[in-house]
């Protein structure tokens, strides 16, 4: 039977693959045309499955495919670096010959035995001599982890292939597809004239709906177990339809839960998943918390992405969001803004960046509290969110300047980060499920609490302006109607000099809506 894979490439025969019929036909048709690719997308996003399988539908008989790998190259010299990727070309070339169960000819022979690779110079002649052994085939050279080229060698590298692809005479590589996670740009260390302004630049984007439920599909078809529809929907939200944590979600749930096969996979048995992938150290979201700690600016800029309505302009000229768009941690939303690619990302950031301990856990709740947090809940086992966070309010306000000193922390994001504690340690202690669900990406960050067979929407932004804090209201209701929640709760945080706290109830569209702004304290006050 085969399996989820998340720990590299996937093999139709051992794992459950997704075809990517439309983007492989697209991929297929630009080398057929001889065309040069880059295709750059961060980590574990089925770069190298996805190419491997272009090869394979490439016809024999016309192109001759080689796929080499430079992931151990970084550190060569340029004559062992030409040496290195000259013998894993023989091989490629021995390998296609044995797997085709044809013999190679005396002239290839002669040729592989006689050349040495140096230099870019060198590399342009043997790919010449190449093309005459190998007569009527179309040599397609696919090169992955191509951003692990030496330095030393990148430029003439490019400047040799752009030299063969503007030839007259007949190319080869006929075509070149150049795979990895920076691009040419970026690689383009002293920012000079780009040496490859021929490249044909190809994006492949994460899952679709349709491509996930496919995945899917393909397990229940095996096994006869399905997923209940609002399960892959939540699947494909939850993830963004990024590969690796799609594929590990359906590990988690057929592989670890040991739910009887006989069994449906329900949204009981998502929700369990999801807690599961939230607070483990899969190696995928070890990359995430790893790549967002490299730079002290990168806190700032993902939480303005997310507590902003105005939005940031995904711009690649940008440092901070090209690095950011490389590691796979934002995108450009349909309006050209940034987006945090999928709301697992925003709640391991939010994690990631939050204190361990703030230093204001002891005032979470007042003086005259009975049974701390369990406060909260009806004799029926209900949460009480209204007392909860009007208590929250409280606290901000007991707190006073105390806010400021929460270590490493932005005075910006410190109320966005307080709530977020608060509610993670009351859904802990009373044994509840707390995520985020993000909407449009940006400018809101929306926290789900299950409780006992109820959902409660908390949503929270940074004040924007009187328009924007009643539209936030709208768009509330509206999600509260979708996610088929009883009523939404609206926290915004106001750090004007001089904020105007509210308290509001309302009813929009036949939804109750409780709204907060909330004062933050902008300096501490003179003694």
């Amino acid at each position: 039977m085969r399996c989820f894979e998340t720990r590299g490439p996937v093999n139709p025969e051992k794992n459950y693959v997704v075809a990517r019929t439309d983007e492989l036909s697209d991929f297929v048709n630009r080398l057929e045309k001889g065309r040069y690719i880059v295709l750059f997308a961060p980590r574990q996003t089925g770069k190298t499955t996805f190419f491997r399988s272009a090869l394979d539908r490439l016809a024999s008989e016309t192109y001759f495919p080689l796929q080499i790998d430079f992931q151990a190259s970084n550190n060569l010299e340029p004559a062992e670096f030409y040496e290195d990727m000259y013998e894993e070309i023989r091989e490629e070339i021995e390998y296609v010959f044995q797997r085709s169960g044809n013999p190679l000819s005396e002239a290839l022979e002669q040729l592989l035995d006689t050349t040495k690779l140096t230099n870019h110079v060198s590399m342009r002649r043997f790919f010449r001599r190449l093309s005459d052994v190998l007569e009527n085939k179309k040599v397609v050279l696919i090169i992955d982890e191509f951003d692990a080229i030496p330095r030393t060698v990148l430029s003439d590298f490019l400047y040799t292939l752009r030299h063969i692809y503007l030839s007259d005479r007949h190319q080869c590589p006929y075509s070149v597809g150049i795979v990895g996670v920076k691009s040419i740009t970026q690689l383009n260390y002293d920012r000079s004239i780009s040496p490859f302004n021929i490249q044909d630049e190809f994006k492949l984007p994460n899952f679709t709906h349709d491509q996930v439920r496919e995945l899917l599909t393909q397990y229940t078809d095996e096994v006869g177990q399905p997923f209940l529809p609002p399960v892959i929907e939540s699947i494909h939200k939850q993830t963004g339809g990024q590969p690796v944590l799609v594929n590990r979600f359906a590990q988690i749930l057929t592989e670890e839960m040991d739910i009887p096969i006989s069994e449906p996979i329900t949204m009981g048995h998502f929700s369990k998943a999801h807690i599961q992938l939230l607070r483990e150290g899969h190696t995928n979201i070890e990359h995430l918390t790893t790549n967002v700690r490299r730079d002290r600016r990168f806190e700032s800029f993902l939480m303005k992405i997310a507590s902003y309505d105005e939005g940031v302009d995904f711009n690649l000229d940008s440092d901070i969001i090209s690095e950011l768009a490389t590691y796979g941690v934002i995108t450009e939303g349909e309006d050209g803004m940034c987006e945090i690619i999928n709301p697992i990302y925003q709640y391991r950031i939010m994690r990631t960046f939050k204190p361990i301990m703030n230093g204001l856990e002891q005032e979470y709740l007042p003086e005259d509290s009975h049974a701390g947090f369990q406060d909260y809940l009806t004799p029926d086992g209900q949460i009480q969110m209204t007392a909860l966070l009007d208590n929250f309010r409280d606290f901000i306000a007991r707190a006073g300047f105390k806010i400021l000193q929460v270590p490493e922390t932005p005075q910006e994001y410190v109320g966005q980060y307080l709530l977020f504690a608060y509610l993670e340690q009351f859904v802990q202690i009373v044994g509840g499920t707390l995520y985020l669900e993000v909407q449009t990406g940006r400018g809101r960050m929306d926290i789900l609490i299950l409780h006992n067979q109820r959902k409660y929407i908390v949503e929270t932004k940074i004040w924007s302006g009187e328009m924007r804090y009643q539209a936030g209201k709208r768009q509330l209701a509206a999600y509260v109607k979708l996610e088929k929640a009883v009523d939404g709760y609206y926290v915004v945080f106001d750090h004007r000099k001089e904020p105007e706290p509210r308290v509001e109830t309302e009813t929009l569209d036949g939804i109750t809506i409780r709204s907060y702004v909330i004062l933050v304290v902008q300096e501490r006050p003179s003694t």
